[in-house]
């Protein structure tokens, strides 16, 4: 009787801790890590984000890069820290040129297919995404494994369905492609979401001036 009492306890304690290892994760604020490829380079980057902030910082060169949005992508900076010329610098966008970014992405309907496999521990399920106005299409795939605020997820997928893993990322009519290896709950350095002090203020126009043309 003991023995068959703890079978079935083994079997409920084994069913209970499979459907809490394949139930939905809920981050409200955390930190998205992802590689994805910069003038040829591999660029690792960290991205925090809670429901109302997203910062994306990552390294090129010499230089730390800080880029800040809000949630309802209203506001725009690029932080420029490189410690040996001395230089900190916040490109702040104005309203105009944040909705002239904005308006330069993407729009896409998106198909839904059959298609499944892992992405960095992610169970993924493909979505096409085709461009609206060039009819392109490109294989996105996604997971429900987690959900995250709208922050999270770039704003040309908010209505694919899922947390992209394995995407094409735009920025300035140019495409990259992105995996993402890690989704976690770690929050946010203090400060990240706000222009430091030591930081001067400077417009779109100095900060591609800086870069020789090139900048954000």
């Amino acid at each position: 009787m003991k023995i068959k009492f703890l079978s079935v306890a083994l079997g409920v304690a084994l069913s209970a801790t499979m459907m809490s290892a394949s139930a939905q994760k809920t981050y409200t604020e955390g930190t998205v890590t992802y590689s994805t490829s910069m003038r040829g380079q591999q660029v690792e980057i960290k991205e925090y984000f809670t429901p109302d902030s997203i910062a994306a910082t990552f390294s090129a060169g010499p230089a730390t890069i800080k880029l800040l949005s809000d949630a309802n992508h209203k506001s725009f900076v690029v932080m420029v820290d490189v410690p040996v010329a001395s230089i900190k610098k916040a490109a702040v966008y104005t309203p105009d040129e944040v909705d002239q970014a904005m308006n330069a992405f993407p729009t896409f309907t998106f198909a839904p297919g059959t298609e499944t496999k892992q992405i960095s521990g992610f169970n993924c399920k493909k979505v096409v995404a085709t461009d609206n106005k060039d009819k392109k299409t490109y294989d996105i795939w996604v997971t429900n494994d987690i959900t995250v605020p709208p922050t999270a997820v770039p704003i040309y997928y908010k209505a694919i369905g899922g947390f992209p893993v394995q995407y094409t990322a735009f920025q300035q009519g140019q495409s990259t492609e992105v995996t993402v290896s890690s989704v976690t709950g770690d929050k946010a350095p203090k400060g990240t979401f706000a222009i430091a002090p030591d930081f001067d203020k400077i417009s779109k126009d100095d900060l591609t001036a800086m870069s020789g043309g090139g900048g954000q």
